[in-house]
């Protein structure tokens, strides 16, 4: 097969450990820049040009697409699916599972376990008392609805630090999220990594001390674990409610089951390689191989 990683750097560890996975299983790989990709929309004749040349006889591609440029990535994956090429990742999918908002809304219709969670159009002093108390009071977890890594994320441990908090972040004009804050999870999530409809590897991760975000991205630490039945289902359903054929799925332990965080539509691969020693890049490639002959199409609607 031939297949394309749209990844905007080839160093880096997620992009080389794909490269190697399928050129181990004898595929001829490339490395695409998406954002030097050129869409050329023609009467029933959809192509993509790299570096002047169109990309020609791809069997699939792997998105590997930066958070930043997510509607630019999203527009030369939707090309290849125009194509009839194979994604890990379809464009709508990538999409839903970005919008913070947007994806927790889909995963409350599905049914998965969330925080407690408000969004508000930027209300008054009164009314932000109210949001906080929506969540069940200080200390609450307040996210910006585009951060990424842990950032845009703070945790206000007084209805104060809180009001405070919101009321920057709407003096810059950006919309957040308010949250919960789950105590019970001691500043620890969940990450599992899912490919096709089941669960690959999972790892646990800490933040440090003082540190409530567990990111190894802000210095956490991770070790391999064993996901219990109810956590390893709740990633499965999470990444299928948002279309996501591979993902990385946080979950927060709490008193009452997993609760879901975030799911990543381009999870890093190093973490958890590192962590618990399985090749998450192999177990792509392989999908890869099974998926192509009975291609789904992406039906969530959303």
């Amino acid at each position: 097969m031939r297949i394309a990683i749209l990844s905007a750097n080839p160093n880096l560890y997620s992009t080389r450990r794909l490269v190697e996975a399928a050129q181990l299983r004898d595929h001829e790989v490339l490395v695409v820049d998406h954002l030097k990709c050129h869409v050329m929309i023609e009467g029933g004749k959809p192509s993509v040009l790299y570096e002047g040349q169109p990309l020609e006889h791809i069997d699939a591609i792997i998105p590997r697409i930066g958070a930043s440029v997510t509607d630019y990535g999203c527009a030369i994956v939707r090309q290849f699916e125009m194509m009839k090429v194979f994604t890990t990742a379809k464009s709508q999918a990538i999409t839903r599972s970005r919008n913070k908002l947007r994806s927790l809304q889909v995963l409350s219709k599905a049914g998965v376990g969330l925080p407690k969670t408000v969004f508000a159009n930027h209300p008054k002093n009164g009314d932000i008392n109210q949001l906080i108390k929506l969540v069940g009071g200080p200390p609450v977890v307040i996210k910006l609805l585009e951060g990424t890594q842990g950032i845009g994320v703070v945790l206000a441990e007084t209805t104060k630090a809180a009001k405070s908090t919101i009321e920057a972040f709407y003096g810059l004009k950006k919309h957040v999220l308010v949250q919960e804050y789950i105590a019970e999870a001691k500043g620890a999530d969940i990450r599992a990594l899912v490919v096709g409809n089941q669960v690959v590897g999972a790892i646990r991760r800490q933040g440090v001390d003082g540190e409530f975000r567990s990111n190894l991205h802000r210095g956490g630490n991770a070790v391999p674990i064993q996901l219990t039945a109810e956590e390893e289902d709740t990633a499965i359903n999470a990444a299928r409610a948002l279309g996501l054929k591979v993902a990385g799925v946080d979950m927060l332990p709490s008193d009452r089951g997993p609760l879901l965080l975030e799911v990543n539509s381009s999870p890093g691969l190093e973490g958890i390689e590192t962590a618990t020693g399985i090749d998450v890049a192999a177990e792509i490639v392989t999908y890869i191989e099974e998926r192509i002959p009975a291609d789904e199409s992406d039906t969530v609607g959303v």
